[in-house]
């Protein structure tokens, strides 16, 4: 049936129907997400950057600290080396400016000793600090105790002690007695000072 307009107005068109975005939302959250994940993955790596940066300065510095340390430890070392050896060198002076004082009359005393002792002589001497050790051979027991004794009596020397004693019996002919003696150097007994008021002797002119 075909109806007609008698009002002669436009008949108004009717709206279209509105899209449906229901299907769309999905999406656009998933993407938001997507996007916002990356600024976060972006920020975690720039900082994870940022301090792996630091981290290997960090090591640089240490091992530049470490090199230094062991050149230090090195050159301490090399001073405490040479602080030995020179402390070595200054007792071994010492030791032999020691030896020095006195070691002319100590070896007269020892000769005048051994001379004035029967069948006994003197093989080895060695001085180490203020201890003497000897060797000699004599011809019996006796002489290397009177030798004991004289040294005592001297007062050059104090604990003179045998250390061995025995027959030498590489020397069939005659029968010969090899010792070793140890003995520590004393000071020399001091001169009788003379008395205060003693007269000083006139200059001859």
């Amino acid at each position: 049936m075909i109806r007609i307009n008698l009002l002669g107005q436009i008949r108004p068109r009717s709206a279209r129907r509105p899209v449906d975005t229901g299907a769309a939302l999905p999406l656009l959250f998933i993407g938001a997400g997507v996007v916002l994940a990356c600024l976060v993955l972006l920020y975690m790596y720039s900082q994870y950057k940022s301090q792996l940066t630091a981290e290997q300065a960090k090591i640089q510095s240490l091992r530049a600290q470490k090199t230094q340390l062991e050149q230090t430890k090195a050159q301490v070392e090399a001073f405490e080396k040479q602080k030995v050896v020179l402390q070595q060198r200054v007792s071994t002076i010492e030791q032999l400016q020691r030896d020095r004082t006195g070691s002319q009359e100590l070896l007269d005393e020892i000769a005048d000793t051994v001379s004035r002792t029967e069948n006994l002589w003197l093989t080895t001497l060695t001085r180490k600090g203020a201890t003497l050790s000897m060797e000699g051979s004599s011809a019996s027991i006796n002489a290397v105790a009177n030798f004991i004794t004289a040294m005592k009596r001297s007062g050059y020397f104090q604990k003179v002690e045998i250390k061995e004693s025995k027959q030498d019996d590489h020397n069939t002919a005659v029968q010969t007695f090899l010792f070793q003696i140890s003995a520590e150097i004393a000071p020399p007994p001091a001169a009788q000072s003379k008395p205060a008021n003693a007269p000083v002797p006139a200059k001859k002119g």
